[in-house]
């Protein structure tokens, strides 16, 4: 399990932190569906150490950075292009609808504040970073 802090933002014990990056062309379908994905994904270990158990399952929260800088795109030059990445107008209801839809699922979230510079905690513990597309 992640314990997770956020400055300014929110803070969580055991969960999961989500950099979440808003491609352009992203919309709310992919919005809810990847939320349902994360809820339920198992990647907490059971009684027998294996993969198993899911936020829901846990009980865990959730800590949702928006992460437009995880669209880069570093195939030419020195300096990456965030071109692939949503504007903000487009971003933020997305990443606003992501988090509603986990909260629904029954997922305790937390958040930063969108499109601000922040600064991230994080214990990480076990070696489970997944991205999910």
């Amino acid at each position: 399990m992640t314990r997770a802090r956020l400055t300014p933002g929110g803070e969580i014990g055991a969960g999961l932190l989500v950099l979440l990056g808003v491609a352009d062309g992203d919309d709310e379908q992919n919005a809810v569906h990847l939320a349902g994905k994360i809820a339920h994904l198992r990647v907490f270990g059971d009684d027998a150490g294996r993969f198993n158990r899911s936020l829901l399952d846990t009980g865990g929260a959730a800590l949702v950075v928006s992460q437009f800088t995880l669209l880069a795109n570093t195939s030419k030059g020195k300096r990456p292009s965030f071109s692939d990445a949503a504007r903000p107008e487009i971003a933020e209801p997305l990443y606003d609808r992501f988090c509603d839809e986990l909260r629904s699922l029954g997922v305790h979230v937390e958040t930063g504040l969108f499109g601000a510079r922040m600064q991230v905690e994080l214990v990480n513990d076990g070696p489970v970073t997944v991205m999910l597309g």
